[in-house]
């Protein structure tokens, strides 16, 4: 199993979502509101006549638990839904899943995630 890591503009949340919705190998997905930069690092914005620097933007983070063989229909899924064609779009990562359990049904591996 792998786990995926997307952290994307949160207003393409609702695309992603309903993109990976369509998809019957996600067992579901955890949302987080995070703030971050990227290659962008901030830009100077003017307040009440203040310049100052944003160097955090928000984003959004969503995380799931899928099967090696759906992971690329997974991150498609979300890269397509996901992206505007400017900078700042986001980034997808892939990480090894060693074990998952259910707190509820101490069910192991892929049971645990459905």
């Amino acid at each position: 199993m792998k786990r995926i890591v997307a952290v994307i503009k949160p207003y393409k949340f609702d695309e992603v979502q309903e993109s990976l919705g369509e998809l019957v190998e996600t067992g579901g997905i955890t949302l987080t509101d995070v703030r971050g930069f990227g290659r962008q690092h901030g830009h100077v914005e003017l307040y009440r006549g203040a310049e100052y620097v944003a160097a955090f933007f928000p984003k959004v983070q969503l995380e799931a638990a899928v099967e090696d063989h759906h992971v690329d229909q997974v991150v498609d899924a979300i890269m397509q839904a996901a992206i505007t064609g400017n900078t700042g779009d986001g980034k997808v990562f892939v990480l090894p899943l060693t074990e998952t359990i259910g707190i509820q049904t101490e069910q192991s591996l892929v049971g645990a995630v459905q």
